[in-house]
């Protein structure tokens, strides 16, 4: 009997001491709300968008990195010969979109003008032999033969200067419009393809977007991967986050940019200094890296913590403890 006794004793100790240590942390102390988390620190997958061969790679699995520093580089060779090959058509294309807005050289309108002031004296001529052709052929003094040939050259020479007085206005309007808007559509297409190579050229380096360690390095020299696929793993030094979680009841205890100190077991004594930057709208089960027994079933608002000046001391997944001043 004593025994069943003090084994119930022992049972309610134990459920004490769990709702006690739970309280500790959701209760308010001096007015202070104190929680429990995780740091989390956001890491990016690095790629080329273009394919090709790794030619270099510069650093390794562990090396800090800065934001603007070049990672690794692609064989440029393919890209700077696609850029020259654009380059070389843009130039061809801007040569013949000039070439139809200033319409034809001065020297080309002189000669259109030069033609038809020929071909007018060719006509005046045609038309006096044609004349005394006809007198003459009047008196039976040429044949019938003699008299047509006149009159169908000189029939001729009125039609070639119709001809060339139409060439010489169209030399003073110059191209046409349709040609104009054609020429310049394929400069404006000709200058997008040498943009275009010219991303691609730039695409063949890897470029660090920000301060951070290199967790993975998934690619050697030599590799030919394809676009988009991952090369470097990089931890990013900033943001640094503590993920934590407060129960309904404590929620209105909350608001975004609240202050906040955060503490982890290596240096308790020289805590963080963050401040709350989201809370999660919708409940959810207390996820098990941080549930009990007692907990298991309770809902849970999810918050995230924003350390203003994180170090390398803090360390994905490491466990902290937030308290927040009211």
């Amino acid at each position: 009997m004593k025994k069943r006794i003090v084994i119930i004793i022992l049972v309610l100790a134990a459920a004490g001491a769990g709702f006690l240590f739970y309280s500790a942390g959701q209760q308010k102390e001096a007015g202070v709300l104190t929680l429990y988390g995780n740091v989390d620190i956001r890491d990016v997958a690095l790629g080329f968008r273009v394919s090709g061969r790794v030619a270099e790679l510069m650093f390794e699995e562990g090396d800090r990195v800065k934001a603007g520093e070049l990672l690794a580089v692609l064989d440029k060779k393919p890209y700077e010969d696609q850029l020259a090959v654009a380059a070389a058509r843009l130039e061809a294309a801007a040569a013949n979109f000039a070439k139809l807005s200033k319409g034809l050289r001065p020297q080309e309108i002189e000669e259109a003008r030069a033609q038809v002031s020929e071909r007018e004296a060719t006509l005046i001529n045609l038309e006096q032999t044609y004349k005394r052709q006809a007198e003459l052929f009047k008196l039976g003094a040429v044949s019938a033969q003699t008299h047509d040939q006149s009159l169908a050259a000189r029939d001729e020479a009125r039609a070639r200067l119709t001809m060339a007085k139409k060439s010489f206005e169209l030399a003073l309007a110059g191209y046409r419009d349709e040609d104009i808007k054609s020429a310049e559509a394929e400069y404006n297409a000709a200058a997008a393809s040498v943009e275009s190579a010219e991303t691609s050229l730039a695409d063949t380096e890897i470029i660090s977007p920000s301060d951070g360690t290199i967790l993975t390095r998934v690619r050697e020299k030599g590799s030919v991967i394809a676009s988009g696929a991952a090369v470097y793993t990089v931890a990013l030094d900033s943001p640094v986050w503590v993920r934590t979680y407060v129960s309904e009841p404590q929620l209105g205890r909350v608001h975004p940019g609240q202050k906040a100190e955060i503490y982890t077991d290596t240096n308790p004594d020289k805590p963080y200094t963050g401040q709350v930057g989201f809370i999660s709208p919708q409940a959810e089960f207390t996820p098990k890296s941080v549930e009990t027994t007692a907990l298991r079933t309770d809902l849970v608002y999810r918050l995230r913590i924003t350390v203003d000046d994180p170090d390398r001391a803090l360390r994905q997944g490491m466990p902290v403890t937030v308290k927040l001043a009211e």
